[in-house]
């Protein structure tokens, strides 16, 4: 029976609670931890939940001989080494709808306050200087946004922008169905080259390195402004830099970064500090309390129906199953390699035993195959030791009294 949960960067309390009530054992820790800090830390740790600052390595999942599974409390998954995960046998939980809310009306507010130079008159207040001119400061209404990355969130921004009475262009590589009266761009230079403002909502995937830079900022329009709520990586910051300070760009909102602190109090390094009406937050598009409550709500079920049950209903990585239990029997759960026969096989070795099936499911995904079994509660560590010997087993867990 899995019993540690080691929960990291300060994830909301709800998710302690919910996994505590279903008695593991819930150690906690505000900050991230770096690579060598977590090795020493996961031992015996069955749970791990995380958040965007933490990097969940081969060598980290080398070392834990005893995680059953990995929660993501945030969108994105690329800080975890999903590959790696899914061959330890490691199933990989994230929360993709929880904060869009609050990430769309953060970039509403940010696309707002630039467009009327809010970071720059009140930065002058504070300085004791009144300035009441109205050169530069325009109404949202009426202007053209270009939103990149056509998902979750950026579906959302498209309906309330056009409830402010902005015209909504948008590109996505994948071919997504238009909302409200939004326009699909064939190709990003045609996005760029079409509106006043860009915001990116691109997911953490490896090619979107570098995705943003000198020539993409060349092609928006003068005056443009610009917002990354997505991924720090995505952009070229040196390359934002030289065309606010040209004036090309006329704001820019950023709210994630290449590399970002650890911690709370750490110094934050920028080469976009100083600039003028530019707005940088820390990270911050999802983090508003209802937003981590339901992140922290909806990951620790996650975990906690799959560490008692073996659901992986929403998995990012695993097949998707939920099997309701059978009263007064034993569940084994079996992850193997996508190969015709595994269920015929593990069915011989129980008939081979005697062993009665009470209920059982089988779903494939990719390279891997989950199947979960419901049994009778009398059988053999033999049953066990020949399921673990088959060729195909990846990792074989027991849960009784499913």
């Amino acid at each position: 029976m899995t019993t540690r949960a080691l929960l990291l960067e300060n994830i909301h309390p709800d998710a302690s609670a919910r996994l505590a009530k279903q008695g593991y054992q819930v150690d906690t820790l505000t900050r991230a931890l770096g690579e060598d800090e977590l090795i020493e830390a996961i031992d015996g740790v069955n749970l791990l939940g995380i958040r965007s600052g933490t990097q969940i390595t081969e060598r980290v999942l080398d070392a834990a001989q005893d995680l059953v599974a990995i929660g993501a409390f945030c969108i994105g998954v690329n800080q975890i080494d999903v590959a790696t995960a899914s061959r330890r046998g490691v199933a990989v939980f994230n929360a993709p709808f929880s904060n869009t809310r609050s990430v769309v009306e953060l970039a509403l507010a940010e696309i707002i306050a630039m467009a009327r130079r809010l970071p720059e008159k009140n930065a002058q207040m504070h300085e004791g200087q009144w300035d009441k001119s109205a050169a530069g400061s325009h109404e949202v209404r009426g202007r053209k946004l270009g939103i990149v990355g056509y998902g979750n969130i950026g579906t959302q921004l498209s309906v309330l922008a056009e409830n402010l009475g902005m015209s909504v262009y948008f590109y996505d590589i994948a071919d997504k169905l238009a909302i409200g009266n939004a326009r699909r761009c064939s190709t990003l230079q045609e996005l760029l080259e079409s509106v006043e403002t860009v915001t990116l909502h691109v997911d953490g995937r490896a090619g979107n390195h570098g995705f943003f830079g000198e020539d993409e900022f060349a092609r928006m329009n003068p005056r443009s402004l610009f917002l990354n709520l997505s991924r720090g990586f995505v952009v070229d910051h040196a390359a934002l830099r030289r065309h606010i300070e040209s004036g090309h760009i006329a704001g820019a909102a950023i709210d994630v970064f290449p590399k970002e602190p650890k911690a709370n109090g750490e110094e934050f390094v920028s080469e976009l500090r100083g600039l003028p009406n530019v707005i940088l937050t820390p990270h911050i598009g999802g983090s508003t309390e209802e937003a981590q409550q339901d992140i922290g709500e909806f990951v620790s079920g996650k975990l906690a129906d799959f560490a008692g049950g073996g659901a992986t209903a929403m998995s990012v990585n695993l097949p998707n199953v939920a099997l309701p239990a059978v009263p007064g029997t034993h569940r084994l759960i079996h992850l193997h390699k996508n190969v015709p026969g595994v269920l015929a096989a593990i069915n011989r070795v129980l008939a081979d035993h005697g062993v009665n099936v009470e209920g059982q499911l089988l779903r494939t995904r990719d390279d891997l195959g989950y199947v979960i079994t419901d049994i009778g509660t009398q059988y053999s560590d033999e049953v066990l030791d020949e399921l673990r010997a088959m060729d195909v087993t990846i990792r074989l867990r027991t849960i009784e009294e499913a």
